[in-house]
Formats: structure tokens, C-alpha cells, sequence
């Protein structure tokens, strides 16, 4: 993830003071524990403010609205508490090559700051700390100790201390080529990297945007650079400090990140900096998150399968065992039938079997008479049969589980990469669907998600002749698909007996579904299944009316009736799916 880097951090300040100073702070929200969102209000708009200290991601810029949910942390109620009523007048930095700016919050923007808020990104030592007029710390997102540090210590109460000033060469506008170049060539070594080394205030991203900017190979020794390339490079250099003193920055996208030096990015100029900023790290984070909670929720459902199935081989094994019932009743019968056969002491008789006159060997326990060993088959007999009474609705019970718990797998099979904040989305529905089942704990006491009137945005695709196919991301989804969105005139699909996303072919009124159509909705159902690696699939598919769920089951489980089946091929599908846009 590229972090924020001076040139970037000067960019977001200039812009912000040139559109959105001063303005009153109306809201403040913690989004998470390393974020939080400022509600700004100027005479011609409104907005919000991200602040994040998060170790990879530390950032400033205008972004998104914060979701609405509980905020139970104190950082925000002490600065809501301080902020009432005042309005962010002045965006300074701390040092001109410091990634540390002092937010300053006064009454009018003439008067006197009542209260700083310094944004320190400084990688995973990033900080937020409030200070009032006198720089007496009042709340910080990170307090540091004396064990934590002996050079900065960070306690509410305490004197606010800038960063310790960085030691080195800071770049130059009038720097000369000859002493520039004698600098960076003084030790050979990779191009980039001796960048970074020579001067501070630069970072790994713009030392790669001015090498190939100058056309060169950021990996590229020093020592194999000819003149004329130390002269392009020189040339980007200057202007890359012009931009810095102009304050003339252009967003845009690269191969690997951002730049707001338009000018050393292939890609065309972005929008504005602030959406720039916004999209590529809630991008990053979205990722990282989706990775962490994928993980978190195969591993859980994985471990609670396997002691499932386990369970469930149990079971099967004891009913096994008690289809022998028969067997000791009927050992049991011949013995009291031959009683006049047994002497005592015998570990065996052979006896005639009734129906076939076939020898029947039976052991015996030899301290017992013949009597109390048939009284030790017949009550083993009834204690068979009375395990079979007991384990057949428990193994019903641990097979419904799961099949439930192999439904939720298949769906995180399904979204096993991030592409967009649906597929996050989604899984954090699966997640909390886990909590809901208790099955997962609640660390963090996340309330149930307000029930919303409007359909999930499930996937989407259309078959070769137009028409929809809808498509559910997780039990949730397939509920509102199967129950809210499916409508009289609809097809619903899925596969027969196997775990998987339900399916709906859109038909408009009086359409009928051509045997075409009808054949890719199997395939899209086979491939949104379990059974997406074979090469044919069974696929049932029924009108949505005759689709039920059982009273008390659980989500995304249901039964159906007057079903037809047809044979899915998931390949295709997956072939299909991958052309360009296929997807809605």
C-alpha cells in the first residue's frame, strides 16, 4: 500500500484550504479505531473530513460519509465535546518537511485557535493528538510511556512536543546539477534507493515517478547512468520541487498506486485529488479487510464442519451397530430354545437354525449359565434399538447443520476474491449471520443491521439473448432473492442436492423461457455451487411460488416442489461470465 508522502500531504492541504476554509465542524464520528470522520459545513457545500492514523494507511483528505452505526469510542466524544460550536480555520504544517500539519479550530477564522488537532503520518508511529491554546495535550488516539519511548513521551496533561526533526539534506530548487548529481552517484548502488538515501523528505513511490519519469529504470545502478540520463532525471527533479512551490498538482493513477504529479503518471489525469485519495484506500483496506474476514470465516466454518462430519460418522457407525439388534434377539431365542444343549462352562455352542436347520455358532460367556447369556442378548437387543430411537434425530439434527454449514462455505468459496465493497459487504453479511447463528462471538457487540427495504445488490449477468439472471452472494441474498425479489412470472434455480447460491431467470409477463435461456441459467447455477469443478451438474429449477422455507430453519435453506431438472455445465458458465460484459 503506498503510504502518504510529503509531496502527496502538501497537495491535500493546499486543496483543502483553497475549497474548504474555514467551515464548521457540525459532527464528529469515529468510523473505526484507527479513523475518524469530520463533518465540515462552508456557505457552498458540506463534506466530510477522513482523519486516519492507521499504521499502513495514515491519511488526510475529504471522503465518504461514515456509516451509520453505534460510535462508543472516547477519542470522538472528547473531540464532539471540544469541537461544539467552532470552525477548522487554518491547516498548517509543523516543519516544511514534516508529514505533520496542525488543524487549528477557533470561534471566527480571526480569532485565536482555541484547540489543535495534529495529524502526525508517520507510518505505524501515526498519531492524532487535541491540544488546547496553551499546547497541553488533552486526548490523543495513541498515548505513549516512558517504557514506550525515551525520546517522545505522549500522556494526556502533558506538553505537546513536535516529531524530532528529521537529520539530513532536504531537496532544493537551487540546488546545482554537478553537486545534485556528485550526491546521489556518491555510493553506487540501485537508482530509487540512492534517491531516498541521499535526501529526506521523499518517498519510495515519487523516487519511482521521477525515474520513469526521466525514462530511466528505477532499479537501475547509478553508476551505469550516462550523462544525458542524469540530465533527465535532473530535469523531472526541478520540476517536481516547482510543483511543490507553485502548489500545481495533478491527481492520477499508475500502475502501482496514485501520484499528484500528473505529469509522471502513464495513466490520464484523475479527478479530484480528495475522490483520488478516498477510492484508492478505502480500496486497500476494503482488500485487506475482505482478506482477514475470508480467512477468519473458512477457518471457523472449516473447523465446524470437520467436527460436524465427525459427529456425524459417529452416529452412522452406531446405527450400524444397531441393525446387529436382530441378530442377538434371534442368538438369544436359540439358546432358550436349546437349553437342554448347554453344559456348563462351554465359550461356544453350535445350535440349528429354525427356518434353515443351517449350524449357528454362539458365543458364550462361560461364567454365566445359559439363561443369563440369553438375558445378556436380549437386553443387548433392546438397548440396540433403543440407540437407533435415540441417535436418528440426532443425526438428522447434525446433518441439517451441516448442510447448512457447507451452504455458507460454498458462498464463501464464491467470493474468495475482493473486487469491489459489494463482495466486502457480502461477506461481513455472512459473518454477522454467523454471529446471529452463534456460531462466531461478537467481540466488538455489533447491533443486528437495520432491516432496509431495497433488494441486495446481487450479482447480475444476462444470458446471450438478454435476459437477467440474478444471482445470491450469501444465505441473506438468497433469501431476499428466492422470498422479496422473485416475482410470479420468474424461474428459480439450483442444484439439486448440492450446496449453493439460488438462482433467478428474470421473465417479463407472458415471456416464456427459450431452452437457450433455460440451459445458462443451469450452467450460472452449477458454477455458483460446490460442484463448480465438475463437468455436469444436476440442476432443479421450479417457479418461485412453489419454493418454501421450513418453519425454524435456518437462513437460506428451503424446500421446493414440481421441480424439473436439467444438466448444468459450470465450465461454460465460467467461460461466459468471464467475457466482457456479461455482467450487469
Amino acid at each position: 500500500m503506498q503510504p502518504v508522502d510529503v509531496t502527496t500531504l502538501k497537495a491535500v492541504c493546499n486543496e483543502l484550504t483553497a475549497q474548504w476554509l474555514p467551515a464548521r465542524c457540525e459532527q464528529v464520528v469515529q468510523q473505526d479505531r484507527n479513523t475518524i470522520c469530520l463533518a465540515l459545513r462552508t456557505f457552498e457545500r458540506r463534506g466530510w473530513l477522513t482523519i486516519s492514523w492507521h499504521p499502513q494507511a495514515a491519511r488526510i483528505h475529504m471522503g465518504a460519509a461514515p456509516p451509520k452505526r453505534p460510535d462508543t469510542f472516547a477519542f470522538s466524544q472528547q473531540l464532539k465535546h471540544q469541537f461544539n460550536g467552532l470552525a477548522l480555520t487554518k491547516i498548517n504544517f509543523l516543519a516544511p518537511w514534516e508529514r505533520a500539519v496542525d488543524l487549528q479550530f477557533a470561534r471566527r477564522p480571526d480569532e485565536m485557535a482555541e484547540w489543535h488537532l495534529y495529524v502526525e503520518i508517520m507510518g505505524k508511529y501515526s498519531n492524532v493528538l487535541l491540544t488546547n491554546g496553551q499546547q497541553n495535550i488533552v486526548t490523543a488516539a495513541h498515548q505513549v510511556s516512558e517504557q514506550q519511548s525515551s525520546v517522545r513521551t505522549i500522556r494526556t496533561g502533558g506538553q505537546y512536543r513536535p516529531p524530532p526533526a528529521m537529520v539530513g539534506v532536504f531537496p532544493r530548487l537551487d540546488e546545482p546539477f554537478t553537486d545534485w548529481q556528485e550526491r546521489i552517484s556518491l555510493v553506487p548502488g540501485k537508482l530509487s534507493k540512492m534517491m531516498l538515501t541521499s535526501y529526506c523528505g521523499l518517498s519510495t513511490a515519487l523516487a519511482r515517478q521521477l525515474s520513469l519519469a526521466a525514462e530511466l529504470d528505477p532499479s537501475q545502478a547509478t553508476d551505469s547512468l550516462t550523462t544525458e540520463d542524469w540530465q533527465r532525471l535532473y530535469l523531472q527533479w526541478q520540476r517536481w520541487l516547482q510543483c511543490l512551490e507553485k502548489n500545481d498538482f495533478q491527481p492520477a493513477h499508475t500502475e502501482t498506486g496514485y501520484t499528484v504529479l500528473g505529469w509522471a503518471a502513464a495513466s490520464p489525469v484523475a479527478g479530484t485529488l480528495q475522490k483520488l485519495l478516498d477510492s484508492y484506500y478505502t480500496a486497500q483496506l476494503n482488500q485487506q479487510i475482505f482478506a482477514q474476514l475470508h480467512n477468519q470465516l473458512t477457518q471457523k466454518t472449516k473447523k465446524l464442519a470437520g467436527k460436524l462430519r465427525q459427529k456425524a460418522a459417529n452416529f452412522h457407525q452406531r446405527l450400524e451397530d444397531s441393525d446387529q439388534a436382530d441378530l442377538y434377539r434371534f442368538k438369544a431365542d436359540l439358546l432358550m430354545a436349546y437349553l437342554h444343549h448347554w453344559k456348563p462352562g462351554m465359550s461356544a455352542i453350535e445350535l440349528q437354525d429354525f427356518e434353515s436347520g443351517e449350524p449357528v455358532v454362539v458365543a458364550l460367556n462361560p461364567e454365566k449359565n445359559a439363561v443369563q447369556n440369553a438375558q445378556a442378548f436380549y437386553k443387548r437387543h433392546q438397548k440396540l434399538k433403543r440407540t437407533r430411537d435415540a441417535v436418528m434425530p440426532l443425526l438428522t439434527e447434525v446433518e441439517t447443520e451441516l448442510h447448512y454449514l457447507e451452504q455458507v462455505e460454498a458462498a464463501l468459496s464464491q467470493t474468495a476474491q475482493y473486487r469491489d465493497a459489494d463482495d466486502l459487504a457480502a461477506l461481513e453479511e455472512i459473518r454477522d449471520e454467523l454471529v446471529q447463528q452463534a456460531y462466531l462471538d461478537d467481540p466488538y457487540q455489533r447491533q443486528s443491521r437495520t432491516r432496509v427495504d431495497h433488494l441486495p445488490n446481487f450479482h447480475k449477468y444476462r444470458t446471450p439473448s438478454g435476459i437477467e439472471i440474478w444471482v445470491g452472494r450469501n444465505n441473506n441474498q438468497n433469501e431476499a432473492l428466492s422470498f422479496k425479489a422473485a416475482n410470479d412470472y420468474d424461474l428459480w434455480f439450483h442444484t439439486q442436492e448440492i450446496p449453493g447460491s439460488h438462482v433467478l431467470l428474470r421473465l417479463a409477463p407472458g415471456a416464456q423461457a427459450s431452452d437457450e435461456d433455460l440451459a445458462w441459467a443451469a450452467n450460472i447455477a452449477a458454477w455458483f455451487s460446490r460442484a463448480r469443478q465438475s463437468e455436469q451438474v444436476p440442476v432443479v429449477y421450479t417457479q418461485p411460488k412453489h419454493v418454501y422455507k421450513p418453519k425454524g430453519a435456518r437462513p437460506g435453506m428451503v424446500i421446493y416442489k414440481h421441480e424439473q431438472v436439467l444438466w448444468g455445465q459450470p465450465q461454460k458458465a465460467k467461460d461466459y461470465l468471464e467475457q466482457e460484459g456479461s455482467m450487469l
